[in-house]
């Protein structure tokens, strides 16, 4: 065994762990830490940078939404695959592949020049965001021993959920000061520092004992199809209809795909995903919950920053500014999560943070076309709450409740629910609200002054309604426009109302599960 391989036998490092800066662990989640904000700050900037790109180089909204639709399949399709390779062939070896190949694909989206090549490389950044992402948890599965895991994985979910929210912020400074192509050249500086100290800090770890198993090379192929295949049809929901036979079938074959993995997974001697792992209850809860919590989180901010913009009339910067709240909520929940966790174990920690999302989604049933910013502030500040305290309870009953050979497919597994639930809350939730906005349109233009006949033509740009915008032009008589604006963003508020009902029920179930189903691990 190479003098700078950790032991995975035992939950904290051995006689083995490398001497210097490798001996160090918080160094490991300093370097990991710069890796992952790269991609939490990527994943919600485009969400800014979007319109620009779309005047910019004449894209089409089907275009635009493979700009965000590419990373997510290629990301999901390949994040279990990153954690083994990771695990097999060594952590720190793919961390840092992942990071140079998510720098050098941002650099190619700012340089390409076609709407083509953007959704290309964005493919591209999403594959490699899935060789970073879970060996980031895997290094700090490996290096930390159980008594400090807890707080290592809080400041993880720390950086992680302060980048997310930070994200309409940052894209909007840059888009509205420099350009759009700033907000993927941003992530040059980042990955160069993060490949510089990463390679002089980080250990290597590694699950020795699979160096001679035979690769699973039918199951990488059954769970990418089949991930593929269901975020596939989560994303086309929205336009296609949830109902309709390509999202209907595209998500069935999906899920008999991901059935068939499952099965093969337990004939095979050294399976891709361990089904092992999901005889643990708390490690397959926090799956499940890890999905939810970024169900809320993504769904949320995506129509709140429609509202804040298209509804209020703020700027990006504007806008990211009043967000805050949510960021700094996040920063205070992320460690004292850990501590909770550490203290009395996830089976507190994970339903309290689904309960103050179910709080802070409740509330915004009372935001209207005009609320004011104290309305705002309150829900913002216990979402960011659960966030945190979610992600840090969740990442420990997963990678916590994982063997450490399997740290690297555990951290996987959870970036997996991570991601596809992100998916699912801004296609589910958005599609809520464009169906809300559909059925109530009509009779909120009416009930606001605007003449039958006009509501009824008007009822034909509910796709633009959905996304906070009034169709009002130039031409039309100041009344009439004031009507039109009035009525829209009723409509709009309709559906923003359906959505957070949703999911706040959501949340509350989540709670239940969490509370009813989670067990301390024993002799934690």
């Amino acid at each position: 065994m190479p003098s700078d391989t950790l032991a995975t036998s035992t939950h904290a490092p051995t006689a083995t762990t490398p001497r210097g800066p490798r001996a160090n662990p918080w160094l490991t989640l300093i370097a990991v830490a710069f890796g992952l904000f790269m991609v939490g700050l990527d994943g919600s900037v485009v969400s800014i940078a979007n319109p620009e790109i779309g005047r910019d180089l004449n894209a089409s909204t089907a275009d635009l939404q493979w700009v965000t639709n590419s990373y997510l399949l290629a990301l999901a399709a390949a994040l279990i695959l990153g954690g083994k390779l990771g695990d097999r062939f060594g952590r720190r070896t793919f961390y840092l592949i992942g990071v140079a190949g998510f720098t050098a694909a941002s650099v190619a989206i700012g340089l390409s020049g076609s709407i083509t090549g953007v959704i290309v490389f964005r493919a591209f950044q999403g594959f490699f965001g899935a060789l970073l992402m879970p060996n980031t948890l895997g290094m700090l599965r490996a290096v930390f021993p159980p008594k400090k895991f807890g707080m290592a994985v809080g400041i993880w979910a720390m950086v992680s959920s302060v980048s997310t929210a930070l994200g309409p912020i940052v894209g909007g400074l840059l888009v509205q000061h420099v350009n759009w192509e700033s907000v993927f050249y941003i992530n040059a500086p980042i990955g160069v520092v993060a490949i510089v100290f990463s390679a002089a800090v980080l250990p290597q770890s590694r699950n020795s004992a699979a160096a001679g198993e035979k690769f699973d090379g039918a199951g990488v192929v059954l769970l990418a199809l089949g991930l593929l295949a269901v975020v596939f049809g989560v994303v086309k929901g929205e336009t296609w209809g949830w109902t309709s036979a390509g999202t209907l079938g595209a998500m069935a074959a999906g899920v008999l795909l991901l059935l068939v993995f499952g099965w093969y997974e337990t004939r095979v001697a050294s399976p891709l995903l361990p089904m092992r792992l999901f005889r643990n209850p708390a490690l397959t809860i926090g799956t499940v919950i890890t999905a939810l919590n970024f169900f809320v989180l993504l769904g949320v901010i995506f129509f709140v920053m429609l509202y804040l913009q298209n509804v209020r009339g703020f700027s990006p910067v504007e806008a990211g500014v009043r967000t805050l709240p949510l960021s700094l909520a996040s920063v205070v929940a992320s460690p004292l999560g850990a501590a909770l966790t550490d203290r009395f174990g996830p089976r507190l920690t994970m339903p309290l943070g689904m309960a103050l999302q179910a709080v802070a989604c409740f509330t915004m049933l009372s935001w209207g076309a005009d609320s004011s910013y104290t309305t705002m502030w309150p829900p913002f500040i216990a979402l960011g709450l659960g966030v945190g305290m979610v992600m840090a309870s969740s990442s420990d009953a997963i990678v916590g409740n994982a063997p450490v050979k399997d740290g690297g497919v555990a951290g996987g597994l959870q970036a997996t629910a991570l991601q596809i639930g992100g998916a699912l809350g801004t296609s589910v939730l958005v599609s809520l609200i464009t169906g809300r906005v559909g059925a109530t349109l009509t009779d909120e233009l009416t009930s606001a002054g605007v003449p039958a006949g006009a509501a009824n033509g008007l009822a034909e740009a509910k796709d633009a309604v959905a996304m906070g915008a009034a169709p009002v032009s130039a031409e039309m008589p100041t009344q009439l426009k004031s009507a039109v604006v009035e009525g829209s963003h009723q409509a709009f508020m309709n559906g923003v109302h359906t959505s957070v009902l949703v999911a706040g029920a959501l949340c509350v179930l989540g709670a239940l599960m969490a509370a009813t189903g989670v067990r301390r691990a024993p002799g934690h």
